[in-house]
């Protein structure tokens, strides 16, 4: 039987496949990153509109970066291919 602790990990780990699996179909709609980028913001603003000022998901979403940011540090970009 699985902790709350795994079971919120897995509750997690299928979001996050559903939102790569979102943003594989946004890049197949626009090549612009801008347009994808604004879309997520948007996207979770709306997911809070109704119980949160925008001030406070603006904090939530820089609380989410300051955590994934040493993740993708780590992560050297692929190499320009000209």
């Amino acid at each position: 039987m699985a902790t709350p602790t795994e079971e919120n990990f897995n509750d997690y780990k299928k979001a996050e496949r559903k939102a790569l699996e979102l943003l594989r179909e946004m890049k197949a709609t626009s090549p612009k990153k801008m347009d994808i980028e604004l879309a997520l913001l948007v996207a979770v603003f709306e997911l809070h509109k109704d119980s949160l000022p925008a001030s406070t998901i603006a904090s939530i979403i820089q609380g989410h970066l300051k955590q994934i940011v040493p993740h993708y540090s780590s992560t050297k970009p692929p190499a320009s291919q000209n």
